[in-house]
């Protein structure tokens, strides 16, 4: 199976963050082949207002029903492109609250599952700026796992990164790759992205499809931030092998279940586990 993680540097405007979008798909597909795209966290608003933010959310449909601006896009490209598309995580709105999601399509239009980010970044970075994703967003509580095209993907989301229990419970669950877009900061990011994404892979024996933002955006106070990008593919070994260049782009790769197969016979480490 061919993947294509898509970098962005979206902002609050969602029209514009969709026409970035499909250039990107578009351009991608114009020049090769891919059977799966993954998209970014957030990419269909990332920075502006609380209630910017509530504006860009959507209200998702029931399976089959019909989505908002963002959801049909996402169906839209699924089937023109004949590709699964795995929609990053967009805004869906829960009352008071919006989740952090993402929805996954098949290449007829068909969702084929959701996940909703449990792990909300709440923390301070090195640089003094504060996040309060608790403030505006809900978590989720389901470790989710879906079949695209013969293979088993297990899905989280950015900060859900840091909690290797979620990623041993999708290896449990019988995960092949697992998919994590993210918004990470530029000032974690240079430190933690790549180490974690390896170390989850190591440890899950897992292939990793990572797409980030990158850039700056800006919050409602007009205050800049900026996110890391560096979009990567990570094999089961550990091995980045594919990797997206600092602006809007993406990084493609073939994941080779026999490869995932012979890390795990030759170390089979679900097997030798003892504490958990």
């Amino acid at each position: 199976m061919r993947v294509a993680v898509i970098q962005m540097s979206p902002g609050a405007d969602k029209g514009e963050n969709i026409a970035q979008a499909r250039g990107l798909i578009e351009g991608l597909l114009a020049e090769q082949k891919v059977d799966l795209l993954v998209l970014p966290e957030m990419w269909t608003c990332l920075g502006g207002s609380r209630a910017n933010k509530f504006a860009a959310a959507e209200t998702l449909p029931v399976p089959g029903g019909t989505g908002g601006e963002a959801y049909e896009f996402l169906r839209g490209m699924a089937v023109v492109h004949n590709v699964y598309v795995h929609g990053g995580s967009i805004g869906e709105l829960a009352g008071e609250k919006i989740l952090n999601t993402s929805i996954v399509f098949n290449p007829l239009g068909e969702e084929l599952g959701r996940y909703r980010k449990i792990h909300l970044f709440d923390i301070t970075t090195p640089d003094g700026q504060g996040y309060r994703e608790s403030a505006i967003y809900g978590a989720g509580d389901e470790v989710v796992t879906l079949d695209i095209a013969g293979t088993r993907v297990g899905l989280a989301i950015c900060y859900d990164i840091r909690f290797p229990e979620l990623f041993l419970a999708l290896r449990r669950a019988g995960a092949e790759l697992i998919v994590l877009p993210a918004a990470f900061t530029l000032q974690t990011g240079k430190d933690h992205w790549e180490v974690l994404l390896r170390a989850r892979a190591i440890e899950t024996q897992c292939w990793f499809a990572a797409s980030g933002t990158c850039g700056t955006h800006h919050e409602g106070n007009g205050e800049p931030r900026q996110t890391y990008g560096h979009s990567l593919i990570v094999d089961p070994w550990g091995h980045v092998v594919a990797k997206a260049s600092d602006g809007p782009g993406w990084a493609v790769a073939t994941i080779n279940k026999a490869f995932t197969a012979k890390v795990r016979a030759n170390m089979p480490l679900l097997d030798h586990r003892r504490l958990a």
